[in-house]
Protein backbone atom coordinates (compact mmCIF):
# COMPACT_ATOMS: atom_id res chain seq x y z
CA UNK A 1 0.00 0.00 0.00
CA UNK A 2 0.96 3.25 -1.25
CA UNK A 3 -0.13 6.78 1.02
CA UNK A 4 0.46 9.74 -0.59
CA UNK A 5 -0.71 13.26 1.36
CA UNK A 6 -1.39 16.07 -0.75
CA UNK A 7 -1.10 19.38 1.46
CA UNK A 8 -1.75 22.93 0.02
CA UNK A 9 0.32 26.37 -0.25
CA UNK A 10 -1.48 29.28 0.60
CA UNK A 11 -1.45 32.22 -1.89
CA UNK A 12 0.64 34.10 0.39
CA UNK A 13 3.16 31.35 0.48
CA UNK A 14 1.74 30.24 3.71
CA UNK A 15 0.77 26.56 5.00
CA UNK A 16 -2.79 25.36 5.09
CA UNK A 17 -3.91 25.28 8.41
CA UNK A 18 -5.93 21.73 8.09
CA UNK A 19 -2.93 19.93 7.24
CA UNK A 20 -0.53 20.88 9.88
CA UNK A 21 -3.49 20.05 11.97
CA UNK A 22 -3.99 16.29 9.86
CA UNK A 23 -0.15 15.82 10.21
CA UNK A 24 -0.20 16.71 13.77
CA UNK A 25 -3.14 14.39 14.64
CA UNK A 26 -1.29 11.34 12.43
CA UNK A 27 2.15 12.08 14.47
CA UNK A 28 0.30 11.97 17.33
CA UNK A 29 -1.58 8.38 16.99
CA UNK A 30 2.06 7.33 15.60
CA UNK A 31 0.67 6.82 11.73
CA UNK A 32 2.69 9.65 10.26
CA UNK A 33 5.17 6.69 9.34
CA UNK A 34 2.56 5.28 6.94
CA UNK A 35 2.87 8.07 4.92
CA UNK A 36 4.93 7.41 1.74
CA UNK A 37 4.86 10.84 -0.23
CA UNK A 38 4.14 14.35 0.34
CA UNK A 39 3.09 16.21 -2.68
CA UNK A 40 2.53 20.24 -2.81
CA UNK A 41 -0.75 21.87 -4.02
CA UNK A 42 0.34 25.64 -4.35
CA UNK A 43 -2.61 28.05 -5.35
CA UNK A 44 0.38 30.09 -6.90
CA UNK A 45 0.79 27.78 -9.53
CA UNK A 46 -1.89 25.68 -11.39
CA UNK A 47 0.73 23.62 -12.70
CA UNK A 48 2.25 22.23 -9.58
CA UNK A 49 1.97 18.47 -8.62
CA UNK A 50 -0.29 18.85 -6.08
CA UNK A 51 -2.77 21.32 -7.82
CA UNK A 52 -2.27 18.58 -10.94
CA UNK A 53 -3.50 15.61 -8.41
CA UNK A 54 -6.27 18.26 -7.13
CA UNK A 55 -7.62 18.24 -11.43
CA UNK A 56 -6.85 14.75 -11.40
CA UNK A 57 -9.28 13.53 -9.01
CA UNK A 58 -11.40 17.10 -9.02
CA UNK A 59 -10.82 17.47 -5.29
CA UNK A 60 -11.15 20.79 -3.60
CA UNK A 61 -10.29 20.14 -0.21
CA UNK A 62 -7.17 20.08 1.25
CA UNK A 63 -5.49 17.90 2.67
CA UNK A 64 -6.60 14.61 0.66
CA UNK A 65 -4.80 11.29 0.73
CA UNK A 66 -4.12 8.76 -2.33
CA UNK A 67 -3.96 5.26 -1.71
CA UNK A 68 -2.90 2.77 -4.06
CA UNK A 69 -3.16 -0.60 -2.54
CA UNK A 70 -2.46 -2.90 -5.88
CA UNK A 71 -4.65 -2.50 -8.70
CA UNK A 72 -7.24 -0.38 -6.58
CA UNK A 73 -6.79 3.93 -6.06
CA UNK A 74 -8.79 5.85 -3.30
CA UNK A 75 -9.10 9.30 -2.62
CA UNK A 76 -9.90 10.33 0.97
CA UNK A 77 -11.03 13.76 2.03
CA UNK A 78 -10.98 13.08 5.28
CA UNK A 79 -8.28 12.19 7.72
CA UNK A 80 -10.04 10.43 10.05
CA UNK A 81 -11.57 8.02 7.39
CA UNK A 82 -7.96 7.42 6.49
CA UNK A 83 -6.73 6.34 9.46
CA UNK A 84 -10.20 4.34 10.06
CA UNK A 85 -10.33 2.59 6.60
CA UNK A 86 -7.00 1.96 6.12
CA UNK A 87 -3.89 3.01 8.76
CA UNK A 88 -5.61 1.17 11.68
CA UNK A 89 -7.88 -0.83 9.65
CA UNK A 90 -7.03 -3.73 12.38
CA UNK A 91 -8.65 -1.48 15.16
CA UNK A 92 -4.98 -1.53 16.85
CA UNK A 93 -4.51 1.70 16.54
CA UNK A 94 -8.36 3.16 17.93
CA UNK A 95 -8.02 5.48 20.17
CA UNK A 96 -9.36 5.28 24.29
CA UNK A 97 -12.59 6.70 24.23
CA UNK A 98 -13.39 7.05 20.75
CA UNK A 99 -15.88 5.44 18.44
CA UNK A 100 -14.70 2.34 16.45
CA UNK A 101 -14.81 2.16 13.05
CA UNK A 102 -18.38 0.17 13.16
CA UNK A 103 -19.58 3.28 15.36
CA UNK A 104 -20.13 1.09 18.83
CA UNK A 105 -17.83 2.98 21.23
CA UNK A 106 -15.26 1.70 22.35
CA UNK A 107 -14.17 1.92 26.44
CA UNK A 108 -13.52 5.77 27.16
CA UNK A 109 -11.36 7.34 29.07
CA UNK A 110 -13.14 10.05 31.06
CA UNK A 111 -11.00 9.43 34.26
CA UNK A 112 -7.23 10.76 34.31
CA UNK A 113 -4.64 8.62 34.58
CA UNK A 114 -3.06 8.66 38.21
CA UNK A 115 -6.75 10.09 39.46
CA UNK A 116 -7.02 13.36 41.27
CA UNK A 117 -7.42 16.46 39.94
CA UNK A 118 -4.94 18.50 37.92
CA UNK A 119 -1.82 19.84 40.04
CA UNK A 120 -0.28 23.34 38.98
CA UNK A 121 2.94 21.40 37.63
CA UNK A 122 0.82 18.90 35.57
CA UNK A 123 -0.58 22.07 33.98
CA UNK A 124 2.70 23.79 33.57
CA UNK A 125 4.23 20.74 31.47
CA UNK A 126 0.91 20.36 29.62
CA UNK A 127 1.30 24.18 28.63
CA UNK A 128 5.41 23.73 27.31
CA UNK A 129 4.39 20.43 25.80
CA UNK A 130 1.90 21.98 23.55
CA UNK A 131 3.06 25.51 23.46
CA UNK A 132 3.37 25.63 19.62
CA UNK A 133 1.07 23.19 18.22
CA UNK A 134 -2.19 23.46 16.44
CA UNK A 135 -5.63 23.31 18.02
CA UNK A 136 -6.49 19.96 17.20
CA UNK A 137 -3.63 18.02 19.09
CA UNK A 138 -4.83 20.37 21.98
CA UNK A 139 -8.15 18.91 21.94
CA UNK A 140 -7.16 15.28 20.81
CA UNK A 141 -4.97 14.40 24.02
CA UNK A 142 -8.44 16.14 25.93
CA UNK A 143 -10.34 13.96 24.57
CA UNK A 144 -8.05 10.74 24.52
CA UNK A 145 -7.56 11.72 28.49
CA UNK A 146 -10.93 12.23 29.21
CA UNK A 147 -13.38 11.02 26.73
CA UNK A 148 -16.75 12.12 27.08
CA UNK A 149 -15.60 13.10 30.47
CA UNK A 150 -14.78 16.56 28.47
CA UNK A 151 -17.12 18.95 27.43
CA UNK A 152 -17.06 21.63 24.91
CA UNK A 153 -19.13 24.71 25.94
CA UNK A 154 -20.85 26.23 22.53
CA UNK A 155 -21.66 29.66 22.07
CA UNK A 156 -20.23 30.70 19.39
CA UNK A 157 -18.29 31.21 16.06
CA UNK A 158 -14.70 29.76 18.05
CA UNK A 159 -16.80 27.09 19.74
CA UNK A 160 -17.82 25.49 16.21
CA UNK A 161 -14.18 25.08 15.07
CA UNK A 162 -13.26 23.46 18.62
CA UNK A 163 -16.69 21.26 17.89
CA UNK A 164 -15.18 20.62 13.97
CA UNK A 165 -11.89 19.47 15.03
CA UNK A 166 -13.06 17.50 17.83
CA UNK A 167 -15.64 15.71 15.61
CA UNK A 168 -12.70 14.98 13.34
CA UNK A 169 -10.67 12.96 15.76
CA UNK A 170 -13.45 10.46 16.57
CA UNK A 171 -13.47 10.72 19.96
CA UNK A 172 -15.98 10.30 22.42
CA UNK A 173 -17.28 14.07 23.57
CA UNK A 174 -20.02 16.03 24.54
CA UNK A 175 -21.09 19.88 23.78
CA UNK A 176 -23.54 22.24 26.27
CA UNK A 177 -24.76 25.38 25.72
CA UNK A 178 -26.57 27.98 27.85
CA UNK A 179 -29.95 29.07 27.02
CA UNK A 180 -30.51 32.59 28.76
CA UNK A 181 -34.00 32.93 27.66
CA UNK A 182 -32.48 36.37 25.93
CA UNK A 183 -30.70 35.20 22.61
CA UNK A 184 -31.52 36.15 19.48
CA UNK A 185 -33.53 34.15 17.23
CA UNK A 186 -31.06 33.76 14.85
CA UNK A 187 -28.61 32.34 17.71
CA UNK A 188 -31.79 29.43 17.90
CA UNK A 189 -31.54 28.80 14.56
CA UNK A 190 -27.64 28.71 14.69
CA UNK A 191 -27.98 26.19 17.60
CA UNK A 192 -30.03 23.50 15.42
CA UNK A 193 -27.49 23.94 12.22
CA UNK A 194 -24.81 23.24 14.26
CA UNK A 195 -26.72 20.24 15.56
CA UNK A 196 -27.48 18.96 12.20
CA UNK A 197 -24.29 19.17 10.68
CA UNK A 198 -22.46 17.09 13.48
CA UNK A 199 -25.15 14.72 14.34
CA UNK A 200 -24.67 15.56 18.30
CA UNK A 201 -26.93 16.66 20.78
CA UNK A 202 -26.31 19.81 22.59
CA UNK A 203 -27.43 20.09 25.93
CA UNK A 204 -29.22 23.57 27.08
CA UNK A 205 -28.76 24.62 30.30
CA UNK A 206 -31.46 26.79 31.73
CA UNK A 207 -31.58 29.57 34.35
CA UNK A 208 -32.68 28.32 37.91
CA UNK A 209 -36.00 29.91 37.44
CA UNK A 210 -37.07 31.02 41.19
CA UNK A 211 -33.80 33.06 41.20
CA UNK A 212 -34.67 34.50 38.15
CA UNK A 213 -38.07 34.95 38.62
CA UNK A 214 -36.77 37.12 41.97
CA UNK A 215 -34.28 39.27 40.18
CA UNK A 216 -37.06 40.30 37.53
CA UNK A 217 -39.47 40.77 40.00
CA UNK A 218 -37.49 43.29 42.27
CA UNK A 219 -35.56 44.78 39.42
CA UNK A 220 -37.70 44.20 36.35
CA UNK A 221 -35.83 43.04 32.99
CA UNK A 222 -33.28 45.34 32.22
CA UNK A 223 -31.99 46.21 35.80
CA UNK A 224 -28.08 45.72 33.78
CA UNK A 225 -28.22 49.12 31.99
CA UNK A 226 -28.00 50.63 35.90
CA UNK A 227 -26.36 48.57 37.79
CA UNK A 228 -23.86 46.47 35.31
CA UNK A 229 -24.33 42.70 34.31
CA UNK A 230 -22.86 40.80 36.86
CA UNK A 231 -25.96 39.87 38.72
CA UNK A 232 -28.21 39.05 35.53
CA UNK A 233 -25.46 37.01 34.08
CA UNK A 234 -24.60 35.29 37.33
CA UNK A 235 -28.35 33.87 37.45
CA UNK A 236 -28.82 33.20 33.81
CA UNK A 237 -25.38 31.91 32.74
CA UNK A 238 -22.73 31.35 35.59
CA UNK A 239 -24.73 29.08 37.79
CA UNK A 240 -26.10 27.16 34.72
CA UNK A 241 -22.54 26.66 33.83
CA UNK A 242 -22.03 24.98 37.06
CA UNK A 243 -24.32 22.41 36.33
CA UNK A 244 -23.45 22.22 32.95
CA UNK A 245 -20.18 20.67 34.40
CA UNK A 246 -21.24 18.89 36.93
CA UNK A 247 -20.02 15.25 36.55
CA UNK A 248 -17.46 16.26 34.09
CA UNK A 249 -13.43 15.92 34.83
CA UNK A 250 -12.48 18.68 32.05
CA UNK A 251 -14.10 21.09 29.68
CA UNK A 252 -12.99 23.17 26.59
CA UNK A 253 -13.40 26.32 25.69
CA UNK A 254 -13.16 28.54 22.55
CA UNK A 255 -11.61 31.49 24.29
CA UNK A 256 -8.62 33.57 22.37
CA UNK A 257 -5.88 35.95 24.09
CA UNK A 258 -6.65 38.69 21.38
CA UNK A 259 -10.41 39.07 22.61
CA UNK A 260 -10.32 41.16 25.22
CA UNK A 261 -7.65 42.74 27.77
CA UNK A 262 -8.46 40.26 30.44
CA UNK A 263 -7.51 36.95 28.19
CA UNK A 264 -4.48 37.98 27.13
CA UNK A 265 -2.65 35.88 29.58
CA UNK A 266 -4.58 32.69 28.53
CA UNK A 267 -3.35 29.41 28.24
CA UNK A 268 -3.61 26.52 26.91
CA UNK A 269 -4.17 24.71 30.21
CA UNK A 270 -5.52 26.26 33.11
CA UNK A 271 -7.17 24.71 36.58
CA UNK A 272 -10.44 25.68 36.74
CA UNK A 273 -10.73 25.68 40.40
CA UNK A 274 -14.28 27.31 40.38
CA UNK A 275 -15.80 24.03 39.35
CA UNK A 276 -15.32 20.53 40.78
CA UNK A 277 -15.79 16.85 39.06
CA UNK A 278 -15.48 13.29 40.32
CA UNK A 279 -11.73 14.55 41.24
CA UNK A 280 -11.42 17.47 42.47
CA UNK A 281 -10.66 21.03 40.70
CA UNK A 282 -11.43 20.47 36.61
CA UNK A 283 -8.95 20.63 33.69
CA UNK A 284 -9.82 23.24 31.32
CA UNK A 285 -8.21 23.81 27.98
CA UNK A 286 -8.63 26.78 25.42
CA UNK A 287 -7.31 25.13 22.59
CA UNK A 288 -7.58 28.35 20.37
CA UNK A 289 -5.97 30.64 22.89
CA UNK A 290 -3.16 31.81 20.39
CA UNK A 291 -5.29 31.75 17.32
CA UNK A 292 -6.65 35.39 16.23
CA UNK A 293 -9.68 36.14 14.93
CA UNK A 294 -8.81 35.87 11.00
CA UNK A 295 -7.62 32.32 11.78
CA UNK A 296 -10.98 31.22 13.46
CA UNK A 297 -12.99 32.15 10.27
CA UNK A 298 -9.84 31.66 7.55
CA UNK A 299 -10.61 27.91 9.34
CA UNK A 300 -14.15 28.07 9.06
CA UNK A 301 -14.40 28.91 5.48
CA UNK A 302 -12.39 26.47 4.82
CA UNK A 303 -14.60 23.24 6.12
CA UNK A 304 -17.92 25.65 5.37
CA UNK A 305 -18.98 25.07 9.22
CA UNK A 306 -22.31 26.27 10.15
CA UNK A 307 -22.14 30.10 11.63
CA UNK A 308 -24.74 32.54 13.14
CA UNK A 309 -26.71 35.06 10.50
CA UNK A 310 -25.76 37.99 12.83
CA UNK A 311 -22.36 37.90 11.86
CA UNK A 312 -23.26 38.71 8.18
CA UNK A 313 -25.18 42.16 9.70
CA UNK A 314 -21.54 42.72 11.95
CA UNK A 315 -21.72 40.69 15.19
CA UNK A 316 -18.78 39.29 15.92
CA UNK A 317 -19.15 38.20 19.57
CA UNK A 318 -22.93 37.49 20.28
CA UNK A 319 -24.41 37.18 22.94
CA UNK A 320 -27.95 38.16 24.97
CA UNK A 321 -29.60 40.09 22.62
CA UNK A 322 -30.20 43.22 25.50
CA UNK A 323 -25.96 43.41 25.52
CA UNK A 324 -25.16 42.48 22.32
CA UNK A 325 -24.57 44.79 19.16
CA UNK A 326 -22.88 45.09 15.68
CA UNK A 327 -19.39 46.44 15.75
CA UNK A 328 -18.45 50.09 14.14
CA UNK A 329 -15.85 50.25 11.90
CA UNK A 330 -12.42 50.01 13.89
CA UNK A 331 -13.78 48.90 17.10
CA UNK A 332 -12.69 45.96 18.96
CA UNK A 333 -14.67 42.50 18.47
CA UNK A 334 -15.64 42.64 21.72
CA UNK A 335 -17.13 46.50 21.75
CA UNK A 336 -20.03 45.32 21.06
CA UNK A 337 -20.91 43.44 24.26
CA UNK A 338 -21.85 45.38 27.49
CA UNK A 339 -20.78 48.71 25.23
CA UNK A 340 -22.02 50.44 28.06
CA UNK A 341 -19.28 49.52 30.91
CA UNK A 342 -15.67 49.54 31.08
CA UNK A 343 -13.64 47.77 28.33
CA UNK A 344 -11.39 45.79 31.29
CA UNK A 345 -15.02 44.68 32.77
CA UNK A 346 -16.46 42.98 30.09
CA UNK A 347 -16.73 39.19 31.01
CA UNK A 348 -19.88 37.35 32.29
CA UNK A 349 -17.77 35.32 34.97
CA UNK A 350 -18.19 32.46 33.04
CA UNK A 351 -14.25 31.94 32.66
CA UNK A 352 -13.33 33.59 35.81
CA UNK A 353 -13.29 31.11 37.87
CA UNK A 354 -17.35 30.76 38.65
CA UNK A 355 -17.11 34.49 39.97
CA UNK A 356 -18.10 37.67 37.47
CA UNK A 357 -15.64 39.64 36.49
CA UNK A 358 -14.88 42.69 38.80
Amino acid sequence: MHVTMVKKQLLDGSPCKKCIQAEELLRRRELWGKIDEVVVARESDADSPGMQLAAKHRVELAPFFIVKDGAEEAVFTSVLDLVKQKLSADGSNAPTGSHTADGSNAPNGSNAPGGGGPTDDEVAELNRRFADAEPLPVIDYMLERFGDGATIAFSGAEDVAVIDLAASTGRKFSVFTLDTGRLHPETYRFLDKVRARYGIEIQLMFPEHVALEALVRKKGLFSFYEDGHSECCGIRKVEPLGRGLLGRSAWLSGQRRDQSPTRSSLERFEIDRGHSGPSGPLLKSNPLAQWSLDDVWRYLRSVDAPTNELHERGFISIGCEPCTRAIRPGEHERAGRWWWEESTKRECGLHTGGRAAR
